[in-house]
């Protein structure tokens, strides 16, 4: 999807079906940045996701979840005198 906005005293509008399609709400913040001589905006919430899914990709693909494994060896520990 290809879209133009003018720039106004510093500010541009991001159009509302681009904001849509990237689920940007009302409050996100967004984090800017220059490459290759362009302009990247991202969300928190999005670059988190793809932290997440660079180390989904790391583990073996039947690997028990680690969070699961973590609250097991909690509760295992906290039964011991």
């Amino acid at each position: 999807m290809k879209s133009t906005s003018n720039l106004s005293n510093g500010r541009a509008v991001i159009p509302a079906a681009m904001r849509a399609q990237l689920n940007i709400r009302e409050g996100d913040q967004l984090l800017w940045s220059v490459r290759n001589g362009e302009l990247i905006a991202t969300t928190q919430r999005a670059q988190l996701q793809k932290a997440q899914a660079l180390f989904q990709s790391h583990l073996p693909s039947n690997s028990t979840s680690l969070a699961d494994e973590l609250i097991a060896e909690r509760r295992l520990d906290a039964t011991r005198p």
